[in-house]
């Protein structure tokens, strides 16, 4: 199935989720594993550097410690970018040691983008924990996001070189996109569910793109950028990351509907709280107008809370193949983003490497 069919045709009754192939799961968490334990000394060290006020609360958003500064095992994130980052140099051929400064500048770039994310969405949950507001404050959380974006961008500006700044232009470029992505994607919660100002899906699908297709296209360059691999091999990685990124947020829309809150730390049926346009929604919509008026009746275009209301409300939109248009979608922007690879005849272990974490974007169980 091409992109193209997957992303236009009317949602069908699809049972179950998305299944990554039998081989990849394993091989991927043995891949983010690998790839944390090169990446998270560079990263603690980075952080360090930080004030101790905004470095504690870092520190708790990654997982590092509780919020009394209590250290806690394990981490916080299972790392997908940073993995991304060292695959794409070792994929350019070059030792993945290069890449650590542009893995740990994505971790950095990304926390932060989490840390303004509950605050703008209201989440008071992340990871099962408190998210940074709600431990430490507004203010604070705000001012460690703030120290965690400088230096994410700092860390890739002492590189230096050409490969160094080219590796920044990257980043800086993503950014924009990142925040004017974030922006329409708060901007769309207050819009109506029909109507002309009704959210399109090829309004999303933009959106989608910048909010969080750019990031893990960023990632993916990011290797090759500082291996000094040729313009081809960069942007095929980066083509393909932006396709995973889809992927990702494909997923994380359908979770974010019906996930279960013991898996995704979040409240039930959390997107339909806050009436974010998402794709298993828009999708919905698309194959029966008439939705969008029965959503405006439960739902408004702030949200509500009232669990029958919200039930109802994910119950119609699953009935009209939205969960299933979410997860078709999911599944052909993982096939483009390996379509890219083969493009640019990308193979070996390091391919290999990135087609089984791709699959897995699919399985999100981690």
């Amino acid at each position: 199935m091409s992109i193209h069919t997957a992303a236009h045709s009317a949602p069908q009754a699809e049972p179950g989720p998305p299944a990554p192939h039998p081989g990849a799961r394993p091989a991927a968490v043995a891949t983010l594993a690998r790839c944390r334990d090169m990446v998270e000394p560079a990263l603690r060290t980075a952080v360090r550097e930080l004030h101790p006020g905004p470095r504690r609360i870092a520190s708790h958003a990654f997982g590092w410690c509780e919020a009394d500064g209590t250290p806690r095992a394990g981490g916080g994130g299972k790392g997908v970018r940073q993995a991304l980052v060292i695959l794409g140099a070792e994929a350019a051929g070059a030792p993945a040691e290069v890449a650590v400064p542009g893995a740990v500048a994505i971790e950095l770039i990304h926390t932060f983008s989490l840390v303004h994310d509950d605050i703008m969405d209201g989440d008071g949950r992340r990871r099962h924990r408190d998210s940074a507001w709600k431990a430490f404050g507004t203010g604070p959380a705000l001012l460690a996001g703030d120290a965690l974006f400088a230096l994410g961008v700092r860390t890739l500006a002492e590189v230096g070189g050409a490969r160094g700044g080219e590796a920044l232009g990257h980043l800086t470029s993503m950014l924009g996109e990142l925040v004017h992505g974030q922006a329409d994607d708060e901007l769309f919660e207050s819009r109506p569910w029909t109507g002309e100002d009704a959210v399109g899906l090829g309004e999303y699908r933009a959106m989608a793109e910048r909010k969080t297709g750019a990031l893990l296209g960023c990632a993916a360059a990011l290797g090759p950028v500082l291996a000094g691999a040729p313009p081809r091999l960069t942007d095929a990685l980066a083509r393909a990351g932006r396709q995973w990124g889809l992927a990702f947020q494909a997923v994380d829309d359908v979770l974010g509907i019906w996930g279960e809150p013991v898996r995704t730390g979040k409240p039930a049926h959390s997107d339909l709280r806050r009436a974010k346009k998402t794709l298993p929604i828009l999708g919905a919509i698309a194959a029966d107008p008439s939705l969008g008026a029965r959503l405006d009746q439960l739902l408004g275009a702030g949200g509500v809370s009232d669990a029958a209301c919200l039930r109802r409300a994910a119950e119609l939109v699953e009935k009209a193949g939205g969960r299933a248009y979410a997860l078709r979608e999911a599944r052909a922007r993982v096939a483009a983003g390996r379509d890219h690879l083969r493009t640019a005849a990308l193979g070996g272990t390091p391919a290999d490497a990135l087609v089984a974490l791709s699959e897995l974007l699919l399985d999100r169980q981690l």
